[in-house]
């Protein structure tokens, strides 16, 4: 996939047609997967230049804040430092503001059809529980099926508590375990059962599946969603 550096809409020459071939030819590569119904990591990609190129024409240092995975202090510096040469310069800083004005409104636009995507994909996801739920439900397993076929992928979950602005977020980390044939004999119930027998670690676990009729990419966008839509769901009904 091509990719954007964090600052490179103020790397090398500054010229507006030159940034305009960047920024499209980024976009229509991320278009591209969007037609192909496949958001990650195109959609985290994009969201994140966006919103570094408004906290950038608004003049917020605090990006580290934003995206403390994602920038180093290196590059948070470098930004900063551009910044402070360039304000001193009325014609570079018109030429950056025309670059960045132009650029937001176009990832917005792409913005939006992926997050229509996304949006149309959460809908059309069933989450429900297997059984009885421990009184833990921070581990566990969730099952996978898509496309109204019968082939069940399961993974392990464990969800984790992180801080970031004095609020509290619940993460996910997943791991795939099997896939099952789903039949009379391997139902839900029993595929629950193998695994609590096989898989002596986790003797009691909360296991859920999600199900959808759309026959999406799995790693790129339906995977994604489903972990989202879990961490949810456990946080509202626990």
């Amino acid at each position: 996939m091509k990719t954007l550096s964090e600052t490179w809409f103020a790397d090398g020459y500054i010229d507006f047609e030159l940034k305009k071939y960047t920024l499209l030819a980024y976009l229509q590569e991320i278009n591209k997967y969007f037609n192909e119904n496949k958001l990650y990591p195109q959609l985290a990609d994009i969201i994140f230049h966006y919103n570094n190129l408004v906290a950038f024409r608004e003049n917020k240092k605090y990006l580290q804040e934003q995206f403390p995975k994602k920038l180093t202090g290196i590059q948070l510096q470098k930004l900063e430092l551009l910044y402070e040469q360039m304000i001193e310069d009325d014609e570079l800083m018109e030429k950056l503001e025309e670059i960045t004005n132009y650029s937001a409104g176009k990832m917005k636009r792409t913005i939006s059809s992926g997050t229509e995507i996304y949006e149309f994909v959460e809908e059309k996801l069933t989450i429900f529980p297997i059984g009885l739920l421990p009184l833990d439900t921070n581990e566990g397993y969730f099952f996978l099926n898509g496309g109204n076929i019968n082939e069940t992928s399961v993974y392990q979950y464990r969800l984790s508590i992180f801080e970031k602005h004095d609020e509290k977020y619940r993460g996910i980390k997943t791991s795939f375990v099997d896939s099952w044939r789903r039949n009379m004999v391997n139902t839900y119930e029993s595929i629950k059962t193998e695994l609590i027998k096989n898989k002596t670690d986790l003797p009691n676990p909360a296991v859920y599946s999600i199900e959808t009729p759309l026959l999406y990419p799995v790693e790129e966008t339906l995977l994604p969603i489903a972990k989202r839509s879990l961490v949810r769901y456990i946080t509202i009904n626990t």
